[in-house]
């Protein structure tokens, strides 16, 4: 039965090519349109560690002294050095790790500086963060507090240096410095970056991990966020009145979660009495989705392109509407001749709405093309993340299903209207 309302859709749309044309066309401009947006949106919302997005929580307290706190303002996203490492020092968490972004300048094989982007960072944060190693291992936790000479550089500034070959034992020469090669990273794209996304919220990995001790006696250049309240010295010294420290834990279950946030709010109370402020303090502990939404990863404004662009597939399935009844009431004699030959309604809508449907799934081939040139577009913006836009399997499939439910959501009304013509009325009209 299908196949025979198949073959009468078909013969249907091949009679009127034009509103054939026009039908298909105007589903597609509203499929493409709404999947470009759809796509940005799934990439910039999507979940960057989804086997532990919500084991990994972003720490983030305000202790500041009664003259540098303002009621009402948001708690920041860093830490001072002495919050971060009393954190650590207590290892409440499964895994925690307080780190930072920085830049330093490596010397090639040939003797060429090349200026690279680092973390400092603890050995926790690669086994946190799923961060795969192509040679070698990271460091211990006996190599934080062994303030090692240690690096764990990535795989395209391993290509640069060592044409991609085994670099674990080798020197990392950095300046009249050098640092011991111990691992070298594999493929490992986190976008966003959710980590830090103080200095890029989308982009590749650094080109070179060193233990944050290391860094420090290093006194190797930061980035990213740092304010201070009275500081007359070195904003990294040990009890430096700044927040530049970005600090994370990982909680593995429910229960750890509620735990660990009733150990921070009595950290709080305890630096309270210790003197270092008198008002109440500020707490946020959020994982990984809550995070990107507080940071607001997803712009607002593509946000409001995608709001817009399904209205406008609304208008499209307006139109589509208007196109189907027109098309299927000229038809009516037609109708009306199977329904005398004893067709039922439902047979008559069931061929309608097929017809629909077919519409609609040759307007999302052609969505797709639209959609896919509409990605294009997207990555040749001047926005972070526009490289990282791409249509997906998942989208692709989303792709057809929205213009078949669509069409066939656009198809209902006129089916119906063409399912209640009267056989002799429609006869006799002609």
């Amino acid at each position: 039965m299908f196949g025979y309302y198949f073959n009468l859709a078909m013969l249907s749309l091949k009679r009127n090519k034009v509103l054939t044309a026009l039908m298909v066309l105007t589903i597609a401009l509203g499929i493409g349109t709404s999947m470009t947006t759809l796509t940005v949106m799934h990439v910039l919302s999507g979940d960057p560690i989804p086997q532990k997005s919500a084991q990994l929580f972003r720490v983030r307290m305000n202790v500041f002294p009664d003259d540098a706190f303002k009621r009402g303002d948001r708690v920041p996203d860093n830490l001072t050095r002495r919050d971060a490492e009393a954190l650590l020092h207590d290892a409440r968490g499964d895994r925690q790790a307080a780190m930072s972004a920085g830049s330093m300048v490596v010397m090639s094989a040939q003797g060429d500086p090349l200026n690279v982007e680092a973390r400092y960072t603890n050995a926790d944060f690669f086994p946190m963060f799923d961060v795969p190693l192509r040679y070698g291992h990271a460091w211990s936790r006996g190599d934080d507090a062994g303030h090692a000479h240690v690096a764990v550089i990535s795989g395209s500034l391993n290509e640069q240096l060592f044409g991609g070959a085994d670099s674990v034992g080798k020197a990392l020469l950095v300046g009249d410095q050098s640092l011991r090669i111990i691992g070298v990273l594999g493929d490992w794209d986190m976008n966003p970056r959710f980590y830090d996304l103080s200095n890029g919220q989308f982009g590749d990995s650094e080109d070179v991990f060193v233990p944050l001790s290391t860094a420090l006696d290093m006194k190797l250049p930061t980035s990213g966020q740092t304010w201070c309240w009275g500081n007359n010295g070195n904003a990294h010294d040990a009890n430096a009145p700044c927040i530049w420290l970005q600090y994370w834990a990982q909680l593995d279950t429910p229960a750890k979660a509620v735990a660990y946030r009733q150990y921070l709010q009595n950290y709080i109370a305890l630096q309270q009495k210790a003197g270092r402020f008198t008002h109440s303090g500020q707490l946020e502990l959020q994982d990984v989705m809550q995070w990107l939404d507080a940071k607001g990863v997803v712009p607002s404004d593509v946000r409001l392109q995608m709001w817009l662009a399904l209205g406008f597939l609304g208008i499209c399935l307006i139109n589509t509407v208007g196109l189907l009844l027109a098309k299927f009431l000229r038809r009516g004699s037609e109708l009306g001749v199977r329904r005398a030959l004893g067709a039922s309604r439902r047979s008559i809508f069931l061929q309608c709405l097929i017809e629909a449907g077919m519409v609609g799934m040759v307007g999302g081939v052609f969505g797709l093309v639209l959609a896919g040139l509409g990605v294009l577009l997207v990555r040749h913006q001047p926005t972070d993340y526009a490289a990282y836009i791409h249509m997906d399997l998942r989208m692709l499939l989303a792709t057809f299903v929205l213009a078949l439910s669509s069409s066939l959501l656009a198809g209902l009304l006129p089916a119906w209207r063409a399912m209640q013509l009267s056989p002799a009325i429609a006869i006799k009209s002609n």
